[in-house]
């Protein structure tokens, strides 16, 4: 079932006779205490996800003037509630729940991603990629020999046939002078032409920087190939955009993640200039979320609790009086991604060959569990949270180690310290999140059977490991905590057909479930995670998260019942009105909301990655994206 909800600022006869005829002074302060008494905004007629176990049916939500869930109920029992301006909404048999909190997100790299050519993760033959990029240049004349052409969403693994590896070679073959950078949408691989390693004056005798690999080919010299942190001696030469041109571009995402329903994200990574982009933001007036910063701490940096603590410190020194921006969160890359051929996740066991055979490729361990576990402890201590991006099951292990270690030592027992990704996972470590109290952020829209999870894996760990992939409800049966998270802009931002595929492991756009029987959620544990799990994971679940009184009013209106409809419908899931802190920052049916939901539509119809096209978009299952290079 769909339903548009209707929204208007009228009284009900019955209230208008309570504060409408009274006149003189006294009467003033009468019709003003009932103001203060009276609802801002009351949404009837709903099938309310409260988000709290065992909790009675609710069909109407009040928000108070304040900002706050003012009351929760029947709708007779509301209807007290509705004062000379309050706001109706009739949500018509749609739920209305919490706003979605995105555990883990690059919200301003989508932003900066907005304003480069794409190639939307396509798989393609050599000819078609150098057919795509001389239209790109093209379209970008005036700019020889020196000005950079830099693509977005280069696909790793989308060369054909299968199999083919990149080259600067191939990019040399362009008719420019000009540098070239395609960027993965992994956020760990790009793939440069020869005039860009010439800039950077990567050569054979280059080494590698720590936490990257300069890929060479077998006669030693770059391919043209930089994994993680190898990317940055290139990019630092590429130009920046204005503020301006970034603040616009930034302001434009975050009205469709607005309409997407998303009410708070935690940035995955950041430093000075996202803090300064944020603080832009705030000052125009532009930011509709809240926002967690996780300040990224580097490979080396790392290594240095009492250096990076000072970092994080004066960051939040001088970004603390930003409005909508909340502190407390630290980020560290412990490995890469998994896939073929980046392989640079940190497994305990070798990568096989794809013919089943072990290699001596274990992937790459960016930080010890030693120094994790003395850089969380020190962080703790003051107060800060770690979020690590853990995704081989050796990384894992390394991040549980540390946590486990800092629990040990500063005895605090509600750290809220987290993994994300956790792609794979060894099934002896299941029962540490729980006990160490460490929250499981999962992406889990990439649970499901496609190139990335089958032909792109399957052959290079073997069918025993390959069934952990994302291994949600045997964590959830161990008693972990768990929160979701999108990527983006790593994947398109459906958040609707997320929390499906939480579900089902199929999703709108899988070949097939991902051990659906042995790992897929009920509908109530994946509309949790995306909401209240989230919340607790950011230290929010006293503010935010579920739909009760008090809590801050960030809510959304649907236009179907999540709880109810098929599975499958969920993918199709539309926002009619999105609240925070009481506050409408995206209705449907408005100008403005028209146009955030054109560009929620065209992120969820974007076409799927295929072997059989020219040009299809795709998606990665993997962390990054270009403000979470490593």
């Amino acid at each position: 079932m769909t339903s548009s909800f209707a929204r208007r600022s009228v009284l009900a006869a019955g209230a208008a006779g309570l504060v409408g005829v009274a006149a003189g002074p006294a009467a003033a302060a009468q019709r003003g205490a009932a103001h203060r008494s009276s609802a801002a905004m009351v949404i009837h007629d709903a099938q309310v996800f409260t988000g709290l176990p065992g909790a009675r049916p609710v069909e109407a939500v009040a928000v108070g003037r304040d900002g706050r869930i003012l009351a929760t109920g029947q709708n007779r029992e509301l209807r007290r509630l509705a004062g000379r301006d309050t706001e109706i909404v009739d949500a018509r048999g749609a739920t209305v729940m919490s706003g979605i909190h995105d555990g883990h997100v690059h919200p301003l790299g989508a932003g900066e991603r907005s304003l480069r050519p794409s190639l939307e993760g396509a798989e393609t033959t050599a000819e078609q990629l150098v057919a795509i990029l001389t239209g790109f240049l093209k379209d970008t004349p005036g700019q020889e020999p020196d000005g950079w052409l830099v693509v977005s969403d280069w696909n790793p693994v989308g060369l054909l046939p299968q199999g083919t590896l990149p080259h600067h070679s191939l990019l040399d073959t362009l008719p420019t002078r000009r540098p070239i950078a395609l960027l993965a949408s992994d956020g760990h691989n790009a793939w440069v032409n020869a005039r860009a390693l010439q800039i950077a004056g990567i050569t054979a005798t280059t080494p590698d920087p720590v936490g990257g690999k300069i890929v060479k080919g077998p006669d030693g010299k770059p391919s043209g190939v930089l994994k993680d942190d190898a990317q940055g001696l290139v990019t630092r030469h590429i130009p920046e955009p204005s503020e301006a041109e970034l603040v616009a571009a930034c302001s434009r995402v975050l009205a469709q993640v607005a309409a997407s329903g998303v009410t708070t994200m935690m940035d995955a990574m950041v430093g000075q200039s996202e803090l300064a982009t944020y603080q832009a933001l705030a000052n125009a007036g532009m930011l509709p979320q809240r926002i967690v910063p996780a300040i990224r701490i580097d490979t080396d940096l790392a290594k240095d609790p009492k250096a990076a603590l000072a970092y994080a410190r004066g960051l939040q020194r001088s970004f603390r009086n930003v409005p909508g921006l909340r502190f407390g969160m630290i980020k560290v890359f412990l490995d890469g991604v998994i896939e073929y051929p980046a392989q640079t996740a940190a497994l305990l066991e070798p990568y096989l060959d794809g013919s089943g055979h072990p290699t001596d490729n274990r992937g790459e361990l960016y930080v010890s569990g030693q120094d994790y576990g003395r850089l969380t402890a020190a962080f703790n201590r003051a107060g800060w949270q770690l979020h690590a991006h853990g995704l081989g099951d050796r990384a894992v292990r390394t991040a549980l180690d540390g946590y486990e270690y800092a629990r040990r030592t500063t005895r605090l027992r509600d750290a809220r310290n987290t993994i994300a990704h956790l792609q794979l996972v060894d099934p002896a470590d299941l029962g540490r999140f729980a006990a160490l109290g460490v929250v499981a952020c999962m992406q889990l829209q990439w649970a499901l059977q496609d190139t990335w999870t089958m032909d792109a894996l399957l052959p290079y760990i073997g069918p025993e490991r390959h069934r952990w992939m994302y291994p949600a409800r045997s964590l959830e049966r161990h008693g972990a905590r768990l929160s979701g998270g999108s990527d983006w802009p790593v994947d398109p931002l459906q958040v609707w057909n997320q929390v499906r595929t939480a579900i089902d492991r199929t999703g709108a756009e899988g070949d097939g479930p991902l051990y659906r029987e042995l790992e897929g959620l009920s509908r109530t544990s994946a509309l949790r995670m995306h909401t209240h799990g989230t919340a607790w994971q950011l230290r929010m679940d006293h503010l935010t998260g579920t739909v009760r009184r008090g809590l801050a009013a960030d809510l959304v209106v649907l236009d179907r019942d999540v709880t109810r409809c098929p599975v499958a419908d969920i993918s199709d899931t539309r926002v009619e009105l999105t609240l925070v802190g009481g506050r409408v920052v995206h209705d449907a049916h408005t100008t403005a909301g028209r146009a955030a939901a054109a560009r929620v539509d065209r992120a969820a119809t974007a076409p799927r990655p295929s072997a059989y096209a020219a040009v299809h978009g795709g998606r990665h299952r993997a962390c990054g994206c270009g403000g979470d290079r490593p």
